[in-house]
């Protein structure tokens, strides 16, 4: 018999951290059989490298179980490794090769017009964003299987999910989670687009500053990257249907994420 844990769901407002983009509780999304995500058990973010000793404070107080990390060598490498915070257990779940791009995104960094052009324009950027939503569900079934494995654990929960910017592989990723318990798409949406909300944007590091003639070009050219669009999260959802034929086919065949596991996730995360 699954057990059910209490449930102490939050009104307090969300905790505000300055080194920590894209914060934010995913408690209250409403599931199709009339539940909801209960409060305090699952956050997303952006990575934590930077984050103040006050963020950590913060962070330290929601009593977090794990820390699931999905940037790649190459993002770690950039960014920082995360805080440390005490008693968290820290997974490091890559979702895109290291090797992939990374001349790319010395290019996006350098802002080289040109180079940008040739990468970006004509509807490239948005293309490539379509392609790697794609390739996040039909490559990464076994990190996110391991995923809902690792959360169906009760010492697991309260979770908090991150990549670099917390909104494409922690978006898929969470989108994911939701799914498997049973919080219909549009809701999925409506989170997945608060990443486009200005205090919450990932900002690119710079190696060497944009000519201003060139600043307002570069930035449309870079848009497609640093939005959460809903096409991008349609496509990931296209993709599960195209290759499983359903959402709970692809759960359970794709990710192996069977009822037993989707009743223990619900004990554990929804009210």
């Amino acid at each position: 018999m699954t057990q059910q844990l209490p449930q102490t769901a939050s009104t307090e407002p969300e905790p505000e951290l300055t080194g920590v983009r894209n914060f934010r509780d995913v408690g209250g999304l409403p599931t199709a059989d009339g539940r909801r995500v209960r409060h305090g058990r699952l956050f997303r973010s952006g990575h934590l490298a930077h984050a103040t000793e006050k963020d950590a404070e913060i962070l330290t107080a929601l009593g977090l179980g794990t820390i699931f990390d999905f940037r790649n060598t190459s993002d770690i490498k950039l960014e920082g490794p995360d805080i440390a915070l005490p008693g968290v257990r820290n997974v490091n779940m890559p979702l895109s090769d290291p090797a992939a791009g990374a001349d790319f995104w010395v290019t996006v960094r350098r802002g080289d017009l040109a180079a940008l052009r040739t990468a970006l324009g004509d509807g490239r950027g948005a293309g490539r964003m379509i392609k790697a939503y794609r390739q996040l569900i039909l490559d990464r079934n076994a990190e996110h299987s391991r995923m809902l494995e690792l959360l169906a654990e009760e010492e697991a929960v309260p979770a908090l999910l991150h990549c670099a910017a917390g909104k494409d592989r922690a978006g898929t990723s969470i989108a994911i989670i939701l799914l498997a318990l049973g919080v219909g798409r549009e809701a999925i949406e409506r989170d997945y687009l608060k990443s486009n909300a200005t205090h919450r944007r990932y900002s690119v590091q710079r190696v060497a500053a944009v000519e201003p003639a060139a600043h307002p070009e570069v930035s449309q050219l870079l848009s497609p990257l640093f939005e959460a669009r809903a096409e991008y999260l349609a496509a990931a959802f296209d993709t599960m249907e195209e290759r499983w034929g359903s959402v709970d086919r692809y759960l359970t065949e794709g990710l192996g994420c069977i009822p037993e596991r989707r009743e223990r996730l619900g004990a554990l995360l929804l009210e």
